[in-house]
C-alpha cells in the first residue's frame, strides 16, 4: 500500500508542475500586456483591456472536479482557457476557485462554470423572443463585443457594444428608454458598470460572467469564468445561445446548432501579437507607419 500511495503521489505532483510551468507562459503574456499599457498614460479604453488574456494555452493541467461522462465538453473548456483567472483574488471570488499556481493565477472551479451556463441560459430562456427588449446584452470589452453581436442575432435580443446611455433604463423621458427591459447581461462587472448600476436601481435581474477580481455587488446570477479572454468569451456565449435554443425547442440536439464557435469569437489580434508578425499579417496601419517617409527615401 505504501508504495502505491507514493506512485499515486508522484503522478499527481508530476501533473502541477506540468500545470505550473505551462502557466508560466501564461504570466508572460500577462507581464507584456502589462507593459504595453503603460507605456502611455493610461486612459479608460486602455484601463478596462489591462488584462486582455488571448490565445490560452489548451492545456492547463486536467481538473477532475469537471463531468467525467462528458470528456468533449472539458476538453473544449480547457482549450478555450475559459478557467483561467487572474493574478487577484476577491471574497466573492474565493468560492468559485479550484486552486492558484505557483505563479499566482487563479484557476476557477469548471464544474461551477458549467453548472452555473446551464442555470444561465435555462433563466434567459424565459425571456428571450424574437425581435423583443426584454433581455439586454452589454459588453464594453472588446473581445465581449463581437459575441454578444451574434448572441444577440441568434436569438433576437438587444445588443449593447458601444457607450450605453444612461437613463436608458431609468429614465422614460429620454429617446433611448427601453421599457421592456426584464434582464440584463453583461460581460464584466467593472467594465460594464454603467449599465450594472443602472439595471441595479431599475431593478432588472442582472447575469454576468465573474472573474477572479470581481465583486457580486449588483449581480443576480453570477459565471465565474475568465471574463478576458477572447476564445473563453466566445465559447460562453456560443455554448449559451445554443442551450438557450434547446430549452425553446428550436432545435433537438447540441448537433442542430448551425452556428460554429468561430462565428462567436473575436477576431481582434493583440497589439503585441501584430508587432511580432510577420510584415504581410501586420495591419495596414502598422506597416505604413514601419516604413521610412518618402522624404527621408529622396535623401
Amino acid at each position: 500500500m505504501a508504495k502505491r500511495k507514493k506512485k499515486t503521489d508522484s503522478n499527481e505532483d508530476s501533473e502541477i508542475e506540468k500545470e505550473d510551468s505551462i502557466n508560466e507562459d501564461l504570466e508572460k503574456e500577462f507581464e507584456i500586456e502589462f507593459e504595453e499599457d503603460f507605456e502611455d498614460e493610461l486612459d479608460l479604453e486602455k484601463e478596462l483591456n489591462l488584462l486582455d488574456t488571448d490565445d490560452m494555452d489548451a492545456d492547463v493541467g486536467e481538473i477532475e472536479k469537471i463531468i467525467d461522462k462528458d470528456e468533449e465538453k472539458k476538453q473544449l473548456y480547457l482549450s478555450s482557457g475559459i478557467h483561467i483567472g487572474t493574478k487577484l483574488l476577491t471574497g466573492d471570488a474565493r468560492r468559485f476557485i479550484y486552486r492558484q499556481t505557483n505563479y499566482g493565477l487563479y484557476v476557477i472551479d469548471l464544474t461551477q462554470t458549467d453548472e452555473r451556463l446551464l442555470t444561465a441560459a435555462k433563466f434567459l430562456s424565459k425571456y428571450v423572443e424574437e425581435g423583443s427588449d426584454k433581455v439586454i446584452v452589454s459588453s464594453v470589452r472588446r473581445y465581449g463585443k463581437e459575441p454578444v453581436k451574434q448572441f444577440c442575432k441568434v436569438l433576437g435580443c438587444r445588443a449593447i457594444t458601444k457607450r450605453f446611455i444612461p437613463g436608458s433604463l431609468t429614465n422614460p423621458m429620454i429617446d433611448d428608454y427601453i421599457k421592456d427591459a426584464s434582464v440584463v447581461v453583461i460581460v464584466d462587472p467593472h467594465a460594464d458598470k454603467v449599465i450594472l448600476r443602472e439595471a441595479k436601481l431599475a431593478r432588472i435581474p442582472v447575469v454576468s460572467l465573474f472573474d477572479t477580481d470581481d465583486v457580486l455587488d449588483g449581480i443576480d446570477l453570477a459565471i465565474p469564468a475568465n471574463n478576458r479572454g477572447k476564445k473563453a468569451l466566445g465559447l460562453a456565449f456560443w455554448f449559451m445561445a445554443r442551450q438557450i435554443l434547446l430549452e425553446l425547442g428550436k432545435i433537438s440536439s447540441e448537433d442542430d446548432f448551425p452556428y460554429t464557435l468561430d462565428e462567436f469569437t473575436s477576431k481582434i489580434v493583440p497589439v503585441y501579437r501584430q508587432e511580432n508578425a510577420p510584415p504581410s499579417r501586420q495591419s495596414p496601419s502598422r506597416q505604413s507607419s514601419s516604413r521610412p517617409s518618402s522624404s527621408r527615401q529622396s535623401r
